[in-house]
């Protein structure tokens, strides 16, 4: 899908990089969109509206480059403090784009999983979620992790208390919990560790997004909103990550 402004379908032409230097897994901030909007005299939903187009295009450029794993941070249950016109908005935007897209997303054969906590999000949008997941579950070409009423903080709180949960019943003892313990009760226990850390808009900060995960990733600014980010600026930001002298603590 191409964005509103450019009707032509975008030519993706992916750099020639070595396999092993694709991130398996990137995690990208969609953020500034509004003040995109703000900056052309616009409601800040039409930024919005305009980043759908800007992510399906940025799962087509995952896809030409071989990343395994996407994972958008759509809504953070930070979000809830926005105007309340603003949440509404972003609650029925985010259902009418997982109607509008997953079949376009299973033909493409990207699996959607959901990441994120029930309470206070839309019964309508976890219905859609769950049908997304449920009809692509199969794929096996990428995943698309949508991140809906997501924080760090609170998938680690939500992991602990089910940990805690475990050892009160007897199923697990505190002597086995290690960091592949706590991965398995975080909300995608099959999610890899993030590689490449992407956000756009000019902010230099993670903003609560997969903090366990992204503990070694590589952090990739750039200063384009994301209404404006195209398949390029993610060629862009995976020729730098390609680049990085990644340790994990120890020497090369």
């Amino acid at each position: 899908m191409t964005h509103p402004e450019n009707p032509q379908k975008l030519a993706l032409n992916p750099p020639e990089i070595p396999a092993d230097f694709i991130p398996r897994h990137v995690a990208l901030v969609m953020d500034g969109n509004g003040r995109w909007a703000q900056d052309r005299g616009m409601e800040r939903t039409e930024g919005h509206k305009r980043g759908e187009a800007v992510l399906m295009d940025a799962v087509d450029a995952c896809l030409a480059l071989g990343v395994e794993y996407l994972s958008a941070y759509a809504f953070s249950t930070e979000n809830w403090r926005r105007a309340r016109g603003e949440v509404r908005f972003l609650m029925g935007f985010n259902r009418d784009v997982l109607r509008r897209q997953r079949d376009v997303l299973h033909e493409k054969g990207v699996r959607v999983v959901w990441a994120g906590r029930r309470p206070r999000l839309w019964r309508s949008v976890i219905r859609e979620l769950e049908e997304a997941e449920r009809l692509t579950a199969n794929n096996t070409r990428m995943t698309l992790v949508m991140c809906v009423n997501y924080g760090g903080r609170a998938e680690l709180v939500d992991a602990m208390k089910k940990m805690a949960e475990d050892v009160k019943r007897g199923e697990l003892s505190p002597s086995d919990i290690s960091e592949k313990q706590v991965a398995r009760y975080l909300y995608d226990p099959g999610m890899p560790d993030v590689d490449l850390f992407l956000r756009p808009s000019g902010e230099k900060r993670t903003s609560n997004f997969l903090l366990w995960q992204s503990a070694y990733a590589e952090m990739v600014y750039q200063d384009v909103l994301f209404p404006d980010f195209t398949p390029q600026h993610m060629f862009d930001a995976v020729l730098e990550y390609a680049r990085r002298d990644r340790r994990f603590g120890g020497t090369k």
